[in-house]
């Protein structure tokens, strides 16, 4: 089904889109997307799906329970600026640019003000896996989907898990999502979703703070040696505490760490970890709050690289009683269907008012970015030579 609603996207989308507007409302910024691990070709009925679905996406525009929900529940977008802005907001097809090559591989890059660029991310990605599923690859159904996510909230909650449902990008369909939602509700230790749609329908808790994204336009605007700092500050200025979940591994996490000192690690609840080995992160965040006077106790870990329940389970009983630990849980939640294997797409920023901006990651598959630009930040942050 397509996007139904301009909600019907993650809230980090809206609070970064807030950050945008509030610190950078006048530059330019460039996406591009990536299959990661190509599962076959697409094809010309998944290109006439998508341009359908893009061109629908036009017509959306942001109700007024809708808004009276961000009011009345997301408080951290108070600004009038800014409610304004997106009860106004409409998306504009021209900023998508999309085409289907001779060997079946799909191209898409989005270019526009980064303020209304922003939205784009979610909803394409989850047009492309639904489109791909329903004229690429057709060999699956619906039929188990309610049991999985019956079986898979049960043994997070029973296991004394606190998750969230963060599967909104790589969904197979907007009804495998909704059908976790719905199996998961009332459980103990699920505490919501990052879709703000279906948070406003279920009444549940929208989860999120910041992307990559907004780590590295700060990158390519203030410079690229303390862009983890200076993101984290002006995030700060805008939110006065609120949202303060740190992301970690923009540039790796030895770099994150470098910036993030007692100060900011005082004003911040905790970090998010989204790429390498979780365990050896876990020990790694334990050691740096031990090291500036902080107790692991008062702060989180939100883990949120590709889990799924028996790792998320594994963590939980490794980090008891050092340090709380949550877990968003996306493709396992809600792209689960065996042998039709879910795809590993992203649409990323390439750059910011000209400037190219690179997310490095700290496993393989997780770089991202112009080659050359790569390497200037493979030698800013780690002395990695220029020619290797």
């Amino acid at each position: 089904m397509p996007i139904q609603s301009i909600l019907d996207n993650d809230l980090y989308k809206f609070t970064m889109m807030n950050a945008v507007l509030h610190s950078f409302p006048n530059v330019e910024a460039e996406y591009r997307f990536e299959d990661r691990c190509p599962l076959g070709q697409y094809n010309q009925a998944f290109l006439a799906g998508f341009t359908e679905q893009l061109e629908s996406m036009a017509d959306l525009r942001t109700q007024d329970e809708e808004m009276d929900y961000i009011r009345d529940r997301l408080s951290f977008l108070h600004r009038p600026d800014f409610l304004s802005y997106l009860h106004e907001y409409k998306f504009d097809p021209d900023e998508v640019d999309y085409r289907l090559d001779a060997d079946g591989n799909f191209h898409l890059g989005v270019r526009g003000n980064w303020g209304r660029t922003i939205l784009w991310e979610v909803p394409l990605l989850a047009a492309v896996t639904e489109q791909f599923f329903l004229h690429c690859d057709t060999d699956w159904d619906m039929e188990q989907q309610a049991t999985l996510a019956n079986r898979k909230s049960d043994r997070l909650s029973n296991a004394g898990c606190v998750y969230a449902d963060f599967g909104t990008r790589r969904r197979r369909n907007n009804f495998t999502q909704e059908i976790f939602i719905k199996e998961a509700k009332g459980k103990r230790g699920f505490v919501g979703t990052s879709n703000v749609h279906f948070a406003r329908l279920f009444d549940l808790g929208a989860m999120g703070t910041m992307a990559h994204e907004w780590i590295m336009g700060v990158s390519g605007l203030e410079g690229l040696r303390r862009a983890n700092r200076d993101a984290l500050w002006r995030w700060a200025d805008t939110y006065d505490g609120n949202l303060g979940i740190a992301l970690t591994d923009t540039f790796g996490t030895e770099a994150f760490f470098e910036d993030f000192g007692s100060k900011l690690a005082r004003l911040y609840d905790g970090v998010r970890h989204d790429s390498g080995d979780p365990f050896e992160f876990g020990e790694r965040v334990i050691v740096h709050y031990e090291s500036i006077g902080i107790k692991p106790m008062t702060r989180t870990i939100v883990f949120s690289d590709s889990l799924d329940v028996e790792t998320a389970i594994k963590l939980n009983e490794y980090f008891s009683g050092r340090i709380n630990v949550s877990f968003g849980i996306g493709t396992h939640f809600t792209n689960d269907f065996g042998k039709s294997e879910a795809l590993n797409v992203v649409v990323k920023m390439w750059s910011i008012d000209g400037v190219p901006v690179v997310k490095l990651g700290d496993g393989a598959g997780k770089v991202h970015g112009d080659p050359d630009a790569c390497r200037v930040a493979r030698w800013t942050f780690h002395r990695q030579p220029l020619d290797d």
